[in-house]
């Protein structure tokens, strides 16, 4: 996920898809412990995209509160 795709989407948006990375993050390792996983760079990519996320809501956060 890229940056400027992360700010074209809604607040409502950004915590569904924090969930839903969430789960696969969870799933990830369900499957590193259960079977081998071929790319384990899928871990960095989902913990990256869940952190871009965060901090573009924490960010609005401090916006709005100084805007207030």
């Amino acid at each position: 996920m890229k940056p400027h795709e992360v700010k074209k989407l809604g607040d409502d948006e950004i915590d569904i898809e924090v969930a839903s990375l969430r789960r696969r993050l969870f799933d990830l390792r369900c499957q590193m412990v259960t079977e081998k996983i071929q790319n384990t760079a899928q871990f960095g990519h989902v913990k990256r995209d869940i952190a871009r996320l965060l901090t573009e809501k924490r960010s609005r956060q401090v916006t709005a509160a100084q805007d207030a």
